[in-house]
């Protein structure tokens, strides 16, 4: 059964009303969607462009627990657990498979850093463990000892983000979600301090709650509402890379040059970790004090540009309900790729792996991770709008870790007791300002 989700045409009247409205039809929005759904709350996703048509479609389909933050472990190990069980309830081909995950160390630092991950995470009883020089050299089919070590998870797990939130917003369509692509909420009309409808731009939705799921968008909106809230967008490029004769790779690897997955396809996805462009925009000028530690951390692999994105949809900007917002005038996100990184990336993954030296460069791609300065998420509230919830800032790890997000996000909107404590993820971390 191919389920489609319910699509918005100009002609085709909203709903009128509903219990929730999302905004966003990322991984979160939709995973958010899905599980309220299974509860049989009426709920409505809005999303400007298509469903998962920024970076929840654009990132490396890595489903990992390793090397996670342990603030967001406990969310992460529910999040691999949910995207088996959906996997497994979908009528479509997701492409997950579980097929470990490894961390190579270079030198005795990369491993010390690795064997002190384990160390410090031993209580959440994963299977992740550390490989020996001659164990990883056998991971690799290599024989010259290159690596001091590795850290291994043989439960971490893949799929294809091309399918697979597209996929799960069919599957929310058919427990009752009203999934809505081309349809941007333009901004929240309160009531005596409460959510009582979103405005979009094809009309009004009444509702009692509403969670801003818009990924990179979501310090925009939150801005025009008068909210400060300090997310930046940094651009990541990835490389689609065709199959080899002799496939050196079942599952994913990351080291310091190159970072690999392999494909349901018989290709790979290659990217580099950390790597990526900070673009100099109002907000970052006014939140860089917040991300020096992250710049300090990365500054030989992450490039910070100034230049027309300064004015560009991410930008300053200020609408009225009835005006036309940033979110119609760019539907989709569709930034260029780094071109000699992507190069660079290749060129490492080659002598990793001297049997992709006959595999072919298929695509490139460039996507917009909405990143905090502490790299994890904010699910909570959001001040001063009584009603209003958010769950955004997935610093990269949004494919992973999204349906944990969605889960926990439902079973707050709906009072449950949550799958794991909400309290890292709390907006009141960050010391700032209301007004924006």
């Amino acid at each position: 059964m191919n389920l489609q989700p319910k699509i918005s045409e100009s002609s085709t009247p909203l709903p009128a009303q509903a219990d929730v409205v999302v905004i966003g039809g990322g991984v979160a929005g939709v995973a958010t969607a899905l599980f309220l759904a299974q509860r049989k709350v009426s709920v409505v996703l809005c999303e400007k462009g298509r469903i998962s048509g920024e970076q929840s479609s654009r990132n490396w389909g890595w489903i990992r627990k390793m090397g996670r933050d342990a603030r967001e472990l406990p969310l992460v190990i529910e999040s691999a657990a949910l995207w088996q069980q959906l996997a497994s309830e979908m009528t479509e081909d997701i492409g997950f498979r579980i097929g470990g995950a490894t961390y190579l160390a270079k030198t005795e630092a990369d491993l010390a850093e690795r064997v002190a991950w384990l160390e410090e995470n031993r209580s959440f009883d994963l299977d992740s463990r550390i490989l020996s020089k001659r164990q990883t050299d056998e991971l690799l089919g290599r024989n010259d000892g290159c690596f001091q070590g590795a850290l291994h998870t043989a439960s971490d797990a893949m799929a294809e983000p091309a399918v697979a939130v597209a996929a799960l917003a069919r599957h929310a369509a058919f427990l009752g979600a009203d999934v809505i692509e081309n349809c941007a909420v333009r901004t929240v009309e309160r009531s005596s301090g409460k959510v009582s409808a979103v405005i979009t731009e094809h009309g009004r939705i009444a509702c009692q709650t509403v969670i801003l799921a818009g990924g990179v968008w979501s310090r925009v909106f939150l801005e025009n509402l008068g909210l400060s809230f300090p997310q930046l967008a940094i651009k990541s490029s990835v490389l689609r890379l065709g199959p080899t004769t002799t496939p050196p790779v079942t599952g994913a690897i990351g080291s310091r040059k190159v970072s690999i997955r392999a494909r349901q396809d018989g290709g790979y996805t290659l990217a580099r970790s950390g790597a990526a462009e900070f673009q100099i925009i109002p907000a970052a000028l006014r939140h860089f004090p917040a991300y020096l530690p992250i710049l300090k951390k990365r500054w030989k692999i992450m490039k910070v540009r100034a230049g027309k994105d300064f004015f560009g949809p991410l930008g300053r900007a200020r609408w009225q309900p009835d005006e036309i917002s940033p979110f119609e005038k760019n539907r989709v996100l569709n930034p260029e790729p780094d071109k000699a990184l992507l190069h660079d990336v290749l060129r490492s993954a080659r002598q990793l792996f001297p049997q992709m030296a006959d595999a072919q460069p298929k695509e490139i791609w460039a996507g917009m991770i909405d990143v905090m300065p502490d790299e994890i998420p904010v699910i909570d509230r959001v001040p001063n709008y009584d009603g209003m919830w958010m769950a955004t800032g997935l610093s990269g790890h949004g494919f992973g870790i999204g349906p944990g997000v969605g889960l926990l996000t439902a079973q707050l909107v709906t009072g449950e007791t949550p799958v794991a404590d909400p309290k890292p993820f709390a907006y009141s971390r960050f010391k700032q300002k209301i007004a924006a």
